[in-house]
């Protein structure tokens, strides 16, 4: 088996979710976004929390118990777009801050933000009019 791409655990990565979730759920624009995706049942927050713990396990830590496809989910909802993905990496850093020492906080930061700018140029070209040029960011 691989060694974990930085030093967390698989209880850092579900306090990480957790965090950031009960802040998604208060947040003006994110809250609202989110309550769209996910259903209005006792277990869907659960489940959805537990789903993303799994796909950073998996990423981190190279468990295989996520097999998901997270750019397909994206493109699929029509009302997450391109400006979201600042938002959303914000309130992540913010949740890895005050839940991890400085050094996990940091790699698993950059990381995020490296998957998160490549969800968000997929939705930029989802969004992009076929007439127009793509956006290169």
């Amino acid at each position: 088996m691989l060694p974990p791409r930085f030093d967390v655990t698989r209880a850092d990565i579900e306090n990480v979710v957790a965090f950031f979730y009960d802040h998604v759920r208060k947040h003006p624009t994110l809250g609202p976004i989110f309550a769209k995706s996910i259903p209005h049942q006792p277990t869907a927050w659960p489940e959805h929390e537990a789903k993303i713990a799994r796909f950073w396990a998996n990423a981190i830590l190279h468990e295989k118990e996520y097999d998901g496809n997270p750019m397909a989910m994206h493109m699929a909802t029509p009302h997450v777009h391109e400006e979201h993905f600042p938002i959303w990496l914000d309130l992540f850093e913010f949740s890895l801050r005050e839940t991890l020492d400085p050094h996990q906080a940091d790699s698993f930061n950059a990381f995020a933000r490296r998957i998160g700018r490549g969800l968000q140029m997929g939705l930029a070209y989802r969004d992009t009019p076929s007439d127009q040029p793509p956006k290169l960011r």
